[in-house]
């Protein structure tokens, strides 16, 4: 009961962040790498060190992870740190009161959230990755942080020490259908310090967290893929054979 809770709270808590990209910033497209066993270990791991602090993934296991191709004890040794066992769920251990009263809401379960932010826009995937690479330093925010896909957002920038911290730069330009009235224009990103990473690394470690959250929204997606494809040949080779079975039955008829 639970866990259906979270998951209800989670949808609930989509349209909300729908809401945010009513100001048009444009999605860029996310890219594809949940068949990329290497990029979804990275995911993971960036998942557990910068994610799993807040947000929990009660939906997912740890003994999940062997379908991306790590060993339990790499689990163990690279993923677990506070005593949790291999067959747990995926949960924070940050408690709802204090995420309330520090970020003002309690942060959603993202078990499915790469899943819950498609839109007609983009696919939640797009979401997440445009999201995750547009975070700005804002000292009017009481987090300090701001994004441009995300107005307001309530949630600080978690990844602000691999991408660095930048400001956002805007300029008044005239409205093309009244030229007495002007509009408060994003002009770009400038970088106040660098982060660990290069902006191409960043991005490319953005893209193996994203590729992690779409395929833990549905771990056998993969394999469903290809079963599909199998079933779609079937079904063709069935067809066949029963289109030259009608046609060998009506020529004898005739």
């Amino acid at each position: 009961m639970k866990l259906l809770k979270k998951l209800i709270f989670t949808l609930a808590f989509v349209p909300a962040l729908a809401l945010a990209n009513s100001g048009g910033y444009p999605l860029d497209r996310a890219p594809e790498r949940t068949t990329d066993l290497a990029a979804l270990q990275n995911g993971a791991k960036l998942f557990v060190n910068y994610c799993l602090n807040c947000h929990s993934a009660a939906s997912m296991r740890y003994n999940r992870l062997r379908d991306i191709g790590l060993t339990e004890d790499q689990i163990k040794s690279n993923l677990l740190f506070t005593g949790e066992k291999v067959g747990e769920l995926m949960k924070t251990s940050l408690s709802a009161k204090d995420a309330k009263e520090w970020f003002g809401a309690v942060p959603p379960d993202l078990s499915v959230i790469a899943r819950a932010k498609a839109s007609s826009e983009g696919t939640g995937a797009d979401w997440l990755y445009t999201y995750l690479r547009t975070y700005y330093k804002d000292d009017s925010r009481p987090t300090g942080w701001n994004n441009m896909l995300f107005p307001n957002v309530g949630m600080p920038h978690a990844l602000w020490e691999l991408q660095g911290v930048r400001g956002a730069k805007f300029e008044e330009v005239k409205d093309a259908h009244d030229a007495s009235k002007t509009e408060h224009k994003f002009a770009g990103f400038e970088t106040l310090t660098p982060g660990k990473m290069s902006a191409v690394e960043y991005d490319n470690a953005v893209g193996d967290l994203v590729a992690y959250l779409q395929w833990m929204g549905e771990p056998a997606q993969n394999s469903r893929k290809r079963l599909g494809v199998w079933v779609v040949l079937f079904m063709g080779l069935l067809a066949t054979l029963a289109w030259r079975l009608n046609a060998s039955y009506w020529k004898e008829v005739k």
